[in-house]
């Protein structure tokens, strides 16, 4: 469980993180292809720029959606894979590594081919069909990989590829058969991307993020106590399974929720619980919140590189995560193997 943390230490570890975000993000709102000084950044976010000013423009409708879309989906990203990883007992367990990403991804695209287009009513029909696309290939990666009870290393990354991949060949069935007018809206989105979002759209995926996140650290005591094992925690009052399967539901409805609005953007989930549960100890109660800010953090900052290292022209986010995560994965797995574990 690592080291016991105090609420006075708690806080003031979630204040640290919460101030990195606000850093991170002041940052994020001054890069661009134009440059916008960081205390006019200020400026426009207290409403004290001129209403008709390209610095108020450019900052509050163009910049803001962007940052605050990055950071609802990384915080979302993080919280789920430390909820995955909390449930399998695996530090490499990540929506987009157990194949839950391309589970989502396939319903979002199931949605699209139903006749479901990219609006606010649409948004919520891509965020059912993700969700229950993530409740699937979770499932299926469960049952597979499973054995007597356990998820060992070795099944549940191949349970993964597996899915993963089998998701990945249905996504591009589906995609030959979309009409060319949205072809190229649904590949953008298929590679990781965050893009131009109003505000209405931001405050739906908030109210997912804040039904997934506030279930899952609900049960972060309850997630303690299972790694003492079902009978032991059964002693101390937790139902083991009913937690088990409202943390899973949680998770997939998170991953669904923010799968539906960036694509699949792969390792947030894995770097951010791991990196977080590496200093600050296991305590679901700190890593949960602690997580989602700096999951929150990473995805900004990512998009910032994103926007600007080429400029003007874009790089998928999801890129930028892929060529970061890929190496700490391979470290970790590594790493695993040679503790015999």
């Amino acid at each position: 469980m690592g080291a016991i943390l105090t609420p006075l230490k708690t806080l003031r570890i979630i204040i640290l993180f919460f101030a990195l975000l606000i850093v991170v993000s002041w940052i994020a709102l001054a890069l661009g292809p134009t440059k916008v000084g960081a205390f006019d950044v200020v400026h426009a976010l207290l409403g004290l720029s001129p209403k008709d000013g390209p610095e108020r423009v450019i900052v509050l409708f163009l910049r803001l959606p962007r940052v605050l879309l990055a950071a609802m989906v990384g915080a979302g990203l993080a919280v789920a894979g430390a909820a995955f990883q909390a449930l399998t007992r695996n530090p490499l367990a990540d929506p987009f590594i157990l194949g839950v990403s391309s589970g989502a991804a396939f319903g979002v695209v199931t949605a699209n081919m139903l006749g479901l287009g990219w609006t606010f009513t649409g948004y919520i029909g891509f965020s059912l069909f993700a969700f229950l696309g993530a409740i699937l290939a979770a499932t299926i990666v469960y049952a597979v990989a499973s054995v007597n009870g356990r998820l060992p290393i070795q099944s549940i990354l191949l349970a993964g590829v597996i899915v993963s991949l089998f998701f990945s060949a249905s996504i591009t069935l589906f995609i030959s058969l979309i009409e060319p007018s949205d072809l190229g809206r649904v590949l953008h989105w298929m590679m990781g991307s965050l893009g131009p979002i109003d505000y209405g759209l931001l405050l739906l995926l908030f109210g997912f993020l804040l039904l997934g996140i506030g279930t899952i650290y609900l049960q972060a005591k309850s997630l303690n106590l299972l790694v003492l094992g079902e009978e032991a925690a059964l002693q101390l009052g937790v139902e083991g399974e009913r937690v088990k399967r409202t943390v899973f539901v949680m998770a997939s409805l998170l991953t669904g929720a923010v799968v539906a609005f960036s694509g699949s953007i792969g390792f947030v989930g894995l770097i951010v619980p791991h990196t977080i549960r590496m200093t600050l100890g296991s305590d679901n109660r700190v890593l949960i919140p602690a997580a989602a800010l700096a999951g929150a953090s990473l995805l900004v900052a990512a998009d910032s590189v994103a926007r600007t290292i080429v400029g003007p022209t874009e790089i998928p986010v999801g890129v930028i995560t892929s060529f970061c995560g890929a190496p700490f994965f391979v470290y970790l797995l590594r790493k695993r193997y040679r503790s015999g574990l």
